[in-house]
C-alpha cells in the first residue's frame, strides 16, 4: 500500500498501530501523540527518534523519500524502533493509511 522501503533490521516489525499522526513539529508529537501510534513526517534527525522513544511510538514511516542518516537509522535499532520510508507525500500517506482503517489520534475511542 504504502511502497515503504523498510529502513532498519533487527526490530519488531510486528507491533500494534493503533492510531497515525503526520508532523513535522515534535513539539505537537509530544503534545498530541499516545503510544503505539505511527508518525509520518519528513524530517529525519536525531530528535525525531528521541521523541518516538519519548512517547512510545509505534514508527516512524518517512514521506517524500526522505531517508535518515546512518546514525539515525543505528539509534532506531537500538531502540527497537522501526523507520520505513516513502516516496509518497505525507498527505497522501496519511490518505492511504486512513483508507486502509488506521484513524488518528483525535478519533480514538470513537465507534
Amino acid at each position: 500500500m504504502l511502497k515503504a522501503e523498510v529502513l532498519t533490521s533487527g526490530v519488531d516489525m510486528d507491533k500494534d498501530i493503533q492510531s497515525v499522526c503526520g508532523c513535522d513539529l515534535m513539539s505537537d508529537v509530544l503534545a498530541f501523540t499516545r503510544a503505539n501510534t505511527l508518525l509520518l513526517t519528513g524530517l529525519t534527525s536525531v530528535q525525531v527518534v528521541r521523541t518516538a522513544e519519548m512517547v512510545e511510538l509505534t514508527g516512524i514511516v518517512f514521506v517524500r523519500g526522505k531517508r535518515p542518516s546512518a546514525e539515525v537509522i543505528r539509534l532506531a535499532e537500538e531502540t527497537n524502533l522501526p523507520l520505513l520510508s516513502t516516496n509518497y507525500p505525507l498527505y497522501e500517506t496519511a490518505g492511504l493509511l486512513y483508507e486502509a482503517g488506521l484513524r488518528g489520534c483525535s478519533q480514538l475511542g470513537e465507534g
